[in-house]
């Protein structure tokens, strides 16, 4: 998949949060990557890898918010990846992937959303109060 137009079909707002995740997956065996999030919504993840995971995978997640609570854990598949531009010849080609929670309990949503909700309202109060032309 190189071009990705689901932004404007999420059911769940997100917010840029960057939090460690471990993503596990049986795909040749099992493996865990330890990496960090590009935004967080009670929905799922986008999260940044070194290599692409196969479209609809299952995955087991755990991520830890970094808010002193308990890791999330929870099931996922991956629903989307993006390969990003090569800057550098040397270096590694990385993915932005998204993963979709399931299985995750009401309590953990709730602790998303309340960060999601938080950050959300901060942009705001930072962007000033907007006019509008008309």
């Amino acid at each position: 998949m190189t071009n990705w137009d689901g932004l404007n079909r999420r059911k769940f707002p997100r917010a840029n949060y960057p939090c460690l995740i471990i993503i596990r997956h049986n795909h040749a065996g099992p493996e865990a990557m330890l990496t960090h999030t590009e935004n967080l919504g009670i929905g799922g993840v986008c999260i940044i890898l070194k290599r692409n995971l196969k479209l609809f995978a299952p995955v087991e997640v755990e991520l830890d918010l970094l808010d002193a609570g308990l890791h999330i854990q929870c099931e996922g598949k991956i629903v989307w990846s993006v390969q990003r531009k090569n800057v550098e010849d040397k270096k590694p080609s990385f993915y932005d992937v998204g993963v979709e929670f399931s299985n995750i309990s009401m309590k953990d949503q709730q602790r998303i959303n309340d960060i999601v909700g938080r950050l959300m309202k901060l942009d705001e109060d930072a962007a000033g109060p907007q006019t509008v032309e008309g």
